[in-house]
């Protein structure tokens, strides 16, 4: 059957994807161009023409899927509704037990870009910019009076690296940690550094 033609956008964006996938699967030392023409049925020449080589394939599949979290993150946080249930709703997808991205890719990305200075900036700017969306959401809250905050900022990063932390615990050891229990903790966090009692992120 005669494949569809796209537009260059949209085969970028395809290549892009099943880059994501075997990079999830493959880990970003093995995974090959190869392997991403198999995965879509396309030519080693085709993948090549868009991205001249793997380390830029990697670097911007890392780039797309950072811009992918973002997006969704920022429609969580754009809701027309409480400071307090944004935070929550964030929270809870990022957190691995929720739908957030795929962990073994960012588990994956943050231990290559010790040595990879284009993939750090990736990773780098994924985690200011979602920091900077958090930490704006609980300056509104702070000073629409629904919960007390003296340091948003610092709030931010330290959730940010409990759910982290627990993403690295649930992906690399499954069952260390009970996915319930790792939820409750990130409510409790939540609701400690805002200064609520854990029942108030449920109240309506």
């Amino acid at each position: 059957m005669a494949r569809v033609r796209l537009s260059v956008a949209e085969r970028r964006e395809e290549l892009l994807r099943a880059a994501i996938g075997q990079i999830e699967a493959r880990g970003v030392a093995a995974v090959r161009i190869a392997d991403v023409a198999a995965a879509l049925g396309v030519s080693n020449a085709l993948v090549l023409y868009h991205f001249s080589t793997k380390e830029k394939l990697v670097a911007e599949a890392f780039t797309y899927a950072a811009e992918d979290d973002l997006t969704h993150l920022r429609k969580l946080l754009g809701r027309r509704t409480s400071a307090l249930r944004r935070l929550r709703s964030a929270v809870r997808w990022y957190a691995p037990t929720g739908q957030a991205k795929g962990w073994r890719l960012w588990i994956e990305g943050w231990a290559v870009a010790l040595r990879e200075p284009a993939l750090r900036e990736v990773t780098r700017d994924l985690d200011r910019q979602w920091k900077a969306a958090i930490t704006e959401v609980i300056a509104e809250g702070v000073a629409a009076g629904e919960f007390a905050c003296a340091d948003p900022a610092g709030t931010a990063l330290r959730l940010t690296a409990l759910l982290d932390g627990l993403a690295v615990q649930l992906t690399s050891y499954p069952g260390a940690v009970p996915r319930t229990r790792a939820q409750e903790w990130a409510d409790d966090a939540l609701a400690r550094e805002l200064g609520l009692d854990r029942k108030a992120l449920t109240e309506r």
